[in-house]
């Protein structure tokens, strides 16, 4: 009687073992259902991912494209204006260049050839003053050595220190840039 005892005790224990062991696998199999949900999204996430990450380099290569594009583009341009940038002033100096075969074609002495020059002369200082050319100034002004250039200096009594005594050759600004230097006498005491 004691091993059938036994034997019902251990057949409820395998009856119970069992029960739990069919609980535990249903919820292990409910884990495992959610785990794989789980799963399936994150893949889901990471495939999408790289659908962005994809697009996002394609819209980086084509934007790097339409940058090269668009340099080359402005290169391109920035030589042509280059090429082309004193168009307008050799046209407004043809007129001067003309005249002045005209004069030495046309004139029948000295006076006649002297007089067109002075004439040409004013209408070339008139072209270049529109475009912005002036004279540096040097009578009666202080050195200065961003417009002139000492090319000599003497003692002077008529003159104070530092003070131009005589402009050896012109100088000359466009628009305000000093393009030429002042070639100049200056007084040192």
């Amino acid at each position: 009687m004691a091993n059938e005892k036994d034997k019902k005790k251990l057949e409820k224990e395998l009856k119970d073992l069992k029960a739990k062991f069919e609980s535990q696998e249903e919820e292990y199999s409910k884990m495992l259902t959610s785990k794989d949900e789980e799963i399936a999204k994150v893949e889901k996430s990471l495939e999408e991912e790289k659908q962005k990450k994809e697009e996002y380099i394609s819209h980086s290569q084509r934007l790097q494209a339409d940058f090269e594009n668009f340099k080359k583009q402005t290169e391109k341009r920035n030589k042509e204006i280059v090429k082309y940038a004193n168009e307008q002033v050799i046209v407004n100096f043809l007129d001067v260049y003309e005249d002045l075969e005209r004069a030495l074609e046309n004139s029948k002495n000295e006076k006649e050839l002297k007089d067109g020059i002075k004439l040409i002369y004013s209408k070339l200082k008139t072209e270049l003053t529109k475009e912005g050319l002036e004279e540096i100034p040097t009578k009666e002004e202080k050195f200065d050595p961003f417009k002139h250039e000492a090319l000599l200096s003497e003692k002077n009594d008529d003159y104070e220190n530092n003070e131009i005594i005589e402009e050896l050759m012109k100088g000359y600004t466009l628009k305000g840039k000093v393009i030429k230097y002042s070639k100049v006498k200056v007084c040192k005491k």
